[in-house]
């Protein structure tokens, strides 16, 4: 059974994106993040979605490739240029190893059961080079109470979650982790940062991590 579809929710979502969304604006972290960041530094987006992260980084002189699994958020910055794209799942980077300085996924590889995060997991160990960071976030355990409030759902797999909710994308399987799950995951990073913070709504807890690659 295929478990990382949410993609499919995704595309759609781009496709009908309104001006003024939240998705078009960088989120606070990633800046400060990159001020961090050695000049022109190679930075895989990886679920770069519409580009509110990849083309704000080009900006800034870093260089920058956006992947992503749905065409049109691709499809949206290549229209705004000056950032390569490329299409493809998240478990099987087509790049070579090293071949990136650092790593940012917001908000996206808990979309899958266990074995497609351990393989994204790899993937991005992979292709960056050694003292190199990732940035991201995944769902925390926390979070899992509230949505079981909202909606019915099924564990199809340790911690992925699925749920009655049409419209949305709870609808494809999500993963949710306590802080000792997430470490077992990331396996040959040291971590640099981790946080458990709500985001825009109550109960939207979400890992806030920056890994160093070993």
């Amino acid at each position: 059974m295929k478990t990382d579809t949410a993609d499919q929710h995704w595309n759609d979502e781009w496709a009908g994106l309104e001006a003024g969304s939240k998705w078009l604006s960088p989120e606070a972290d990633v800046l400060d993040w990159a001020e961090t960041l050695a000049p022109g530094a190679r930075i895989l987006d990886l679920g770069a979605g519409v580009g509110r992260h990849a083309l704000w980084l080009a900006r800034q002189g870093f260089e920058v490739v956006a992947l992503d699994a749905a065409p049109d958020g691709l499809a949206e910055i290549d229209r705004a240029g000056g950032v390569e794209t490329v299409t493809a799942r998240m478990d099987a980077l087509p790049f070579e190893d090293q071949r990136f300085d650092h790593v940012l996924s917001w908000n996206v590889i808990y979309h899958g059961d266990e074995d497609v995060l351990l393989r994204t997991i790899a993937e991005i160990r992979r292709v960056l080079a050694p003292g190199g960071t990732y940035l991201g976030t995944m769902l925390s355990k926390r979070r899992l109470p509230h949505e079981q409030a909202k909606y019915p759902g099924r564990e199809i797999g340790r911690n992925a979650w699925v749920f009655e909710a049409p419209g949305t994308d709870k609808i494809h399987p999500h993963y949710f982790c306590s802080a000792a799950e997430l470490l077992a995951l990331f396996q040959g990073f040291e971590v640099l940062r981790l946080e458990d913070r709500e985001h825009d709504k109550p109960g939207s807890w979400h890992w806030h991590l920056t890994m160093e690659r070993l």
